[in-house]
């Protein structure tokens, strides 16, 4: 009976216990699901209105309305790209810039009234050829250009792709010295994948021998006038060029002589310098716009909004440099963004542009807008920018039906693909640079498989002493090497500085970014050098020697005599040891000759004197002929240490019989 209570009062326990878990862990978990679920709902349901919005607004498009075309600016490093801009707009960003190379996205508006009068001979030309009717067949619709400078070196490949991916048209700069180079192919390639149309400035033409220059003239004026000689050498060098851009699989044409503009590239003939073909080149990209891309320019109150550079300005604060390309942006506005630690939500504090015909990344006064139409290049203020992340969209909180959630959701989409190139665990480098689009660039060139430099850390600004401390710590990990900063177009403080020489960290800075590559990879270089030479003595390459019988010049340390190399590389330093006598160790390879040279290395199927001179006591009390004979192999004494210094170190200097070699040995010296 005692045991049926017994039994009862446990069913009865477990009943409870049931009913105790039901009521309790199961309730709460269906209620943090059931509020999972109703944000899903309600982000869903934002979502979806907002797509709708917009598709209504889109329906609403009209030809009447144009918004600016936003045109990119590409090719190789130094074929003239920002001196093309600077012609343009009558400045010299180019001289700001650290040895004369764009280092960051910049963006430059220029009025239709500007480009009317630029482009007035081309259009008084084209009236004369009979290309157009009158004057009024060049009308501007539109309100503008919008011009944004994609810096041209390898390293911006990142920034570039953010350009292009927001353009309408681009210009592809080509070097007529030099034709096509790796990065204007590069270029070619990243429109195509884009499908964006293009037009090719070949410039430097005045750098053709006896060039006479007409500065600003139309290039084809500017060719008439030529001597005869300068014709022929351009038309070679076009033709040479037209070659190359074959091989590409595009056809080309002066844009002047164009049979297709739907299948021949127009090229335009420019000089940076002199400004010539620099009003065609204006006059193209306004007729190829408005009758190409008619429906694209249509203007729609739908916002299209994308970051291009996070920077702190002084006096300012962080703020954002942003493309709008559709839409308006107006101050005061609730705005979201994605940041580093997740969706940034601020009000816009101002907007400011450049003046008409400066670029966004020369400092200097700034006009403050209360609201701003697309296509534009706007700089934005406001709080919390700091983290804000680079060739991510930016999105107005606008509308009732608009949810701050949802719009976090959706800015912060890009964000995996942008952080998996930041690896902020284990060893490596700590990398500081000016903006995020430069520390991209770096992330992007030391993540490469030809360098594999893993970074530890990052950071936006200048470098202070809590940076040298981070990077100190490589020296715990017995990592020295990593305990460097790479520091690009940011300042050192002096305290920094300081504390870098005490705690033995290397700071390089450069202002270009590939200086700063050159800088580091040979520093690299030369650590990788003296580790190469601190373990050359364990560097021993696998090698099989037999003793010539009446070559014996000396049978006690140190051993002198003739061998034939039977297999492998013998070299200088190289340990020897006869397996057939238990691994009877002699000492190191002191010397080699070859028809009484000196020399450092012997292969297979050579015959050579060598000096074999002991390491340790017992070395020195071998004897030839009592402890080994010319009947016995010698061989180059292996273990796991020596193999693992070869592979590290030394396998570009190892064959492929070697490696074979190697493995046999391994079987020799029972080495798993």
């Amino acid at each position: 009976e005692d045991e049926d209570e017994d039994d009862e009062s446990d069913d009865e326990s477990d009943a409870y216990s049931d009913y105790s878990d039901y009521s309790y862990s199961d309730y709460s978990e269906t209620e943090s699901e059931k509020a999972e679920r109703e944000k899903e709902e309600r982000i869903a349901k934002a979502r979806k209105s907002r797509v709708a919005r917009h598709e209504e607004l889109m329906k609403i498009r009209t030809p009447d309305d144009l918004r600016s075309p936003i045109c990119c600016i590409m090719g190789h490093v130094d074929t003239g790209k920002t001196k093309i801009l600077d012609k343009i707009r009558r400045t010299n960003v180019q001289d700001k810039e650290a040895g004369g190379i764009t280092q960051q996205i910049g963006a430059t508006f220029m009025p239709a009234e500007d480009i009317e009068k630029r482009t007035a001979s081309v259009v008084s030309d084209a009236v004369e050829s009979g290309e157009i009717k009158s004057a009024s067949d060049f009308a501007l619709k539109m309100p503008g250009l919008l011009v944004i400078d994609t810096p041209g070196h390898e390293s911006f490949a990142n920034l570039r792709t953010r350009g292009s991916s927001l353009c309408d048209i681009a210009i592809l700069v080509v070097d007529i010295m030099h034709g096509l180079e790796p990065q204007t192919i590069e270029s070619l390639n990243m429109l195509r994948s884009k499908r964006c149309p293009f037009i090719i400035a070949l410039n430097k033409i005045d750098r053709m021998y006896q060039w006479e220059t007409e500065p600003n003239r139309p290039s084809r004026a500017s060719l008439n006038a030529q001597a005869k000689h300068v014709r022929d050498e351009y038309q070679t060098r076009l033709d040479k060029i037209k070659v190359e851009f074959a091989e590409q699989g595009l056809n080309v044409a002066e844009y002047w002589a164009n049979p297709d503009i739907r299948s021949y590239i127009n090229i335009v003939p420019t000089s940076a310098i002199t400004g010539e073909g620099v009003p065609d080149l204006l006059y193209l990209l306004c007729k190829l716009t408005q009758t190409m891309l008619g429906k694209k320019l249509q203007y729609t109150p739908a916002l299209q909004c994308t970051v291009l550079e996070v920077k702190a300005i002084e006096g300012l604060g962080t703020t954002v440099d942003v493309i709008l390309i559709n839409g308006v942006l107006k101050e005061g506005s609730q705005v979201v963004l994605c940041g580093l630690n997740g969706p940034i939500v601020t009000n816009i504090r101002a907007l400011l542009t450049p003046h008409p015909m400066k670029e966004m990344r020369v400092k200097g006064s700034y006009l403050h807008h209360k609201t701003i139409k697309a296509a534009m290049g706007v700089k934005i203020t406001g709080e919390n920018l700091e983290t804000a992340i680079a060739g991510t969209p930016l999105f107005v909180v606008d509308h009732p039906e608009d949810s701050v959630e949802e719009l976090g959701d959706a800015v912060m989409e890009d964000m995996t693909s942008i952080l998996s190139k930041v690896d902020r665990s284990g060893e490596g480098v700590c990398v500081q640079a000016s903006t995020l689009g430069s520390l991209e660039a770096l992330l992007d060139f030391l993540s490469s498989d030809a360098v594999r430099i893993p970074v530890s850390g990052i950071s936006i600004g200048p470098v202070s002493k809590k940076d040298v401390t981070r990077a100190s710590v490589m020296h715990e990990h017995k990592r020295p090497e990593f305990a460097t900063i790479l520091a690009f177009d940011v300042p050192v403080s002096r305290e920094a500085n300081m504390l870098a020489a005490e705690m033995n960290v290397r700071i390089f800075t450069a202002d270009i970014i590939y200086h700063l590559f050159d800088a580091f990879t040979g520093f690299m270089e030369e650590v990788n050098k003296q580790k190469k030479e601190a373990c050359a003595l364990d560097a021993v390459f696998p090698v099989i020697l037999k003793i010539l019988p009446n070559c014996v010049f000396n049978k006690r340390d140190p051993f002198v005599f003739g061998v034939d190399i039977v297999e492998g590389t013998l070299r200088v330093g190289t340990p020897i040891c006869v397996p057939s006598k238990n691994f009877t160790d002699l000492g190191r390879v002191a010397g080699i000759e070859v028809n009484h040279k000196s020399v450092q290395t012997a292969t297979k199927g050579t015959s050579v004197a060598v000096k074999i001179c002991s390491t340790a006591p017992m070395e020195a009390t071998r004897l030839y002929g009592r402890h080994f004979s010319h009947e016995d192999e010698l061989m180059s004494r292996i273990n796991r240490r020596t193999i693992n210094v070869l592979k590290e170190w030394y396998r570009d200097e190892m064959r492929k019989e070697d490696w074979k070699l190697l493995i046999q040995l391994k079987k020799t010296f029972s080495i798993d």
